[in-house]
């Protein structure tokens, strides 16, 4: 009864789904954690693994393959880099992850790539050949795929979508210290920060925005005809579109997947932002598609799972 466990960690959570070896989901958890750097800490995730197995029918010795994704930059030889947004000690958990699990392949996934591979093991992407996807949340990640093989690069920094120039001029700041990056545009909260600058420059008064990255209440506003809302999604799909014509002119995927939160109004500003794709890529490239993506949060922990049975060899 071989398993498989997908492990997706977040910073006051990891959500931990069991598959089976073809890919079925057939139960999830959550493990409440906060730093996971100690040996109590790695304590809670392993037994929290082994209830969610033993509530199944399984044990221990029944998984084949666990991966577990990062919010942060993971090279092709599976070594985590920079976590800024966690506390969490990734070699002192593998290390009780592989004493608890012996039977087990463990690997690591940026997050973002480990929802690219979701997709395609059994999301929108399934049976296509080259892909990216584009997270859209908070920040802007991205995963490509290239010939069924997820590019996660020599230092981990393959797919970092967010991080395209699009606006050499910009004089603001973006989160990783260079100026004009795509996420200040096109995600969350260059969104928010879009229609805030648009109702200055056009002296109205902005809907009432639930934090930084209420990206609803702005779709919303766009849907009643506020103008600028409609402004702000306009700035974002010419903006991604802009930097997906650039991924195409060296990529030149078969498709585009629109995830993360931004990604559930997809149907809103699709077809704006196959547009402004249209508009700035070359030629060959019009025929790409750009799609939402089908797996919503559960993405990530489909495809480190999956990550985990590829480096197996399954």
């Amino acid at each position: 009864m071989n398993k498989v466990l997908g492990i997706d960690i977040g910073g006051t959570s990891i959500k931990v789904g069991m598959f089976s070896v073809d890919g079925v989901l057939e139960a999830v958890t959550k493990i409440p954690t906060g730093e996971i750097v100690s040996e109590a800490a790695f304590a809670v995730v392993t037994e929290g693994l082994k209830g969610l197995l033993a509530e199944n029918g399984a044990k221990p010795a029944d998984v084949i393959a666990i991966g577990l994704d990062v919010p942060g930059p993971v090279d092709d030889e599976g070594k985590v880099g920079m976590l800024a947004n966690i506390e969490l000690d990734p070699e002192g958990l593998q290390a009780a992850i592989k004493h608890t699990f012996p039977n087990a392949n463990l690997a690591f996934v940026n997050d973002a790539n480990a929802a690219a591979l979701g997709e395609l093991w059994q999301g929108t992407a399934k049976g296509a050949n080259s892909f990216v996807l584009v997270a859209i949340g908070t920040g802007v990640g991205g995963g490509v795929v290239c010939n069924g093989k997820l590019i996660s690069g020599a230092f981990g920094a393959g797919g970092e979508i967010g991080h395209i120039t699009v606006n050499r001029d910009e004089t603001a700041s973006c989160g990783c210290g260079r100026k004009g990056c795509l996420e200040q545009y096109a995600s969350a909260t260059g969104i928010v920060r879009g229609y805030k600058q648009a109702c200055k420059q056009l002296g109205t008064t902005p809907v009432n925005l639930d934090g930084p990255t209420d990206t609803l209440s702005v779709f919303n506003a766009y849907r009643a005809g506020d103008e600028a809302a409609q402004t702000a999604i306009s700035q974002m799909c010419d903006c991604l579109g802009y930097a997906l014509a650039q991924i195409s002119a060296v990529v030149d995927p078969q498709i585009y997947l629109i995830g993360g939160g931004v990604g559930g109004g997809f149907k809103l500003y699709a077809d704006e932002l196959r547009a402004a794709f249209r508009k700035y890529c070359l030629a060959p490239c019009v025929a790409t598609r750009i799609l939402p993506a089908s797996l919503g949060n559960d993405a990530a922990m489909y495809g480190c799972a999956y990550q985990a049975l590829l480096e197996r060899g399954e």
